[in-house]
């Protein structure tokens, strides 16, 4: 029975570990297309109509996400932490109406800053093809990371550390 366990285990381990690394690898290979130029973003309207002024100083997670997507609203919880600690600006793409999106954080419990992207005019600018997308800027506005697909909290917070 042991020994049935430790095979168990093994291929288990073997399947987690394969999957993490194909995630990463198709991760990275839908990363390459993204605008990687330095963040020019100096003031956005968010859904609330209140103008937010980017700050200079500062780390930014910029994030890409859609009410339409599933692995969206799993990851929404991380997103919503970090937020509480770092600057962090969504985008809502194609997500509806400001009604529609605010009912959706409300049914959520998220309060993080969210630009409206009706449009598409910031999914284009920064070539979003896939949902979820995170970029992570140093205080100077630098791309450090990007990341397509879910993204942990501890990812999210450990990528903040190494920049800060």
């Amino acid at each position: 029975m042991k020994e049935k366990i430790k095979k168990y285990l093994k291929e288990i381990i073997i399947f987690v570990v394969v999957l993490t690394v194909a995630a990463n690898g198709f991760s990275y290979y839908r990363s390459l297309d993204l605008n990687k130029e330095k963040l020019d973003l100096t003031s956005v309207k968010l859904l609330d109509n209140t103008v937010y002024k980017v700050p200079n100083n500062k780390p930014i997670i910029l994030h890409f996400w859609a009410t339409w997507c599933p692995t969206c609203k799993f990851e929404a919880s991380n997103i919503e932490k970090i937020s509480k600690d770092y600057e962090v600006i969504t985008v809502a793409v194609q997500s509806g109406t400001k009604e529609e999106i605010e009912n959706y954080l409300n049914d959520n419990n998220l309060t993080f800053k969210v630009i409206n992207d009706a449009e598409g005019y910031y999914s284009r600018k920064f070539n979003i093809k896939a949902f979820p997308t995170t970029f992570i800027y140093d205080s100077e506005k630098n791309l450090k990371f990007s990341e397509v697909g879910y993204t942990t909290t501890l990812g999210l917070y450990s990528r903040m550390k190494v920049i800060k």
